[in-house]
Formats: C-alpha cells, sequence, structure tokens
C-alpha cells in the first residue's frame, strides 16, 4: 500500500514538475501598452471597414496571416495597397484556402502578392493583419474575425486594432516571419498560352 502511494505521489510530482517546466518555457514577455485600442464587435459594428481603411493607410507593409481569405474588401483593400508599392505578403491555412470555396488567395497571388501556405498544423487560426510594423504608424489587427463574408454578416466576431504600439507589431511581424519560414510558397496559376 504504501509503495502504491509513493508511486502515486512520484507521479503527480513529475506531471507538475513537468507542466511548471513547460510553462516556463513558453511564457511570452510581459510589455506596457502603447498607442490606442480599438474593440469592434461583428455583426453590429463594420469591421470589414476598419479593416479596409486601415490598409488604405499602409505606407510600407502588410503581413496578413487568415485562416480563411474570402472578404471581398478587404481582397480590394490588399491589391490596391500592393498596386500603390506596398510590401503585401500573405500567410495561409492550406486546408480552408483549398477546402473552402470562394478563397480569395488565387487572385491575390495573381496579382503578384506572395503567398504562403502553412502546413505545420493542424490549424493556421491565426487572424491578424500587422501593417507598417517597422514605420511612424504601426497598426495591429487580432481578434476572431476571419477575413470573410459571413464573419462580418452572419457570425459573432471581434476583433482588436492596435495603432502605435511599435513593439507590439513588430512582436507580431517576427511572429508572421517565423510562420512563413515554416510554410510553403503559393505559385500563382499561370494563364495558359494562346
Amino acid at each position: 500500500m504504501m509503495v502504491r502511494r509513493l508511486g502515486w505521489l512520484l507521479a503527480a510530482w513529475l506531471a507538475f514538475a513537468a507542466g511548471g517546466v513547460a510553462l516556463a518555457r513558453s511564457a511570452p514577455p510581459v510589455q506596457p501598452a502603447k498607442g490606442t485600442v480599438q474593440a469592434a464587435f461583428t455583426p453590429d459594428d463594420d469591421i470589414e471597414g476598419l479593416l479596409a481603411d486601415a490598409i488604405d493607410q499602409a505606407r510600407e507593409q502588410v503581413l496578413v496571416q487568415a485562416y480563411l481569405l474570402s472578404n471581398k474588401a478587404i481582397t480590394r483593400a490588399l491589391l490596391a495597397a500592393h498596386q500603390r508599392g506596398v510590401d503585401v505578403r500573405v500567410l495561409a491555412d492550406r486546408e480552408q484556402m483549398t477546402r473552402s470555396g470562394g478563397s480569395r488567395v488565387p487572385e491575390v497571388a495573381n496579382a503578384g502578392i506572395p503567398v504562403w501556405l502553412e502546413v505545420r498544423y493542424k490549424n493556421a487560426h491565426n487572424k491578424v493583419i500587422v501593417i507598417d510594423p517597422r514605420g511612424a504608424h504601426p497598426v495591429l489587427v487580432t481578434g476572431s474575425f476571419n477575413f470573410t463574408q459571413t464573419a462580418q454578416r452572419g457570425n459573432a466576431e471581434n476583433v482588436l486594432i492596435v495603432r502605435g504600439d511599435a513593439d507590439l507589431a513588430q512582436r507580431y511581424a517576427a511572429n508572421w516571419q517565423k510562420h512563413a519560414g515554416d510554410a510553403l510558397p503559393y505559385r500563382a496559376q499561370q494563364p495558359a498560352a494562346q
């Protein structure tokens, strides 16, 4: 009986110790907030309009991490930013891009915007836009809002738009780069020769 009790105690201690080590390794840094934060919620708030407006203000770079990308207004804003010479890059979840109808990833890639497909994770479930992370007016967008029509019109979603917090925007940009390093380049479809 005593051996069994000691075995359980040892197992509990090992589980606790292993969990504590895992938590210590993965604890992200805490940093003071800067700038402004705007919270928006669908279906009541026009999140797609807020995001399109933020992308329209981009001067240097737009980094997108999308679980889904099918929203027309957001896609138009990305294409317009690219046409103005902004460095636009997109990371998308490969499974969702190939499974869900209406993905705008091919349209974005065919316009010359570099796209990578995330394949390492069961779900690349990030919904992030980082705008001008090293510029004078960085913007970070994150939340549950998928970049889809349904997220705006049919779902209960949220988004935070953080403006002016360069440290936070750069942290998200570094995470974007890390994910891009693990992703596969998406090849734009070339038109058939006539």
